[in-house]
Parts: structure tokens; C-alpha cells; sequence
């Protein structure tokens, strides 16, 4: 299997949804305003085999100090290969002069792959969101 990365924005909505769908993520439901958000965003790394999306990471930074990484995913027939550890040495790299990287892992379990590349969970922090009940 050979694997490619982009950071072109060639991905379709419909390759974007399947991808997220592959994990369960409630965001592959709003395919629309899912592309609208990647679009939007500062940074997309994707995978590719061939002409299948396997593998994305976005993200956000303020354009000199902080870099967000939202999400890193990748399909499950391709998990274990060491793609979601190449995107996310990608994104330390391009935002290698940046203070900080940071990264809220959506669940608790996810954290020690985050802490393989440096990653450390913050002493004081704590992850707050609200969601709009009008979704």
C-alpha cells in the first residue's frame, strides 16, 4: 500500500462523509457544513490510496503562536499503519516555529498516541465546549 499526503483541498463532500462515517463521528451526519469547516480551515492534511480518502487532520492557528490540531482520523482498514503519526508529524512540522501545538483528544484513552510524539497533557487544563442544541 503507498500512501500519499496533501495539503491540497481536492477531497469531494461525499469522500469526506465516508471518511468520517468509517469512525463513527456524529460529523460525517452534516456533510455540508462538515466540507464548509474543512475548507475554512487553516491546515488539511489528507491521506490518499489511490483515489480513496483514508486519512485527514485539520488544524486552526492564529497565524504566529498557537496551531489547534481539531482531529485526526483515519479509516479503520488503514489504521495501524502509521498514517494518523505521519499526518501529525506533518502538522509539527509546518508549525515547528509556532510556541504552541495543542491538541484536545476527544476521548481520555487517545492520549498516550499524542504522547508518543511529545505531546504532554496539561496539569491545570481542562476541556469545556457547548453544543448547539439547534443541531
Amino acid at each position: 500500500m503507498t500512501i500519499t499526503y496533501t495539503e491540497e483541498r481536492t477531497f469531494t463532500r461525499e469522500q469526506v462523509q465516508q471518511l468520517f462515517r468509517s469512525v463513527g463521528w456524529v460529523s460525517g451526519e452534516y456533510p455540508d457544513k462538515l466540507y464548509q469547516a474543512l475548507m475554512g480551515s487553516s491546515t488539511v492534511i489528507s491521506a490518499w490510496d489511490g483515489d480513496r480518502l483514508v486519512g485527514l487532520v485539520r488544524a486552526l492557528d492564529d497565524g504566529a503562536m498557537l496551531a489547534y490540531m481539531h482531529y485526526v482520523l483515519v479509516d479503520p482498514d488503514y489504521q495501524r499503519h502509521g498514517i494518523a503519526g505521519h499526518m501529525v508529524k506533518m502538522i509539527q512540522e509546518k508549525y515547528r516555529d509556532f510556541f504552541y501545538v495543542e491538541v484536545m483528544p476527544e476521548e481520555s484513552k487517545n492520549a498516550s498516541f499524542y504522547e508518543r510524539f511529545g505531546f504532554k497533557v496539561m496539569t491545570d487544563g481542562v476541556a469545556m465546549q457547548t453544543v448547539n442544541p439547534n443541531w
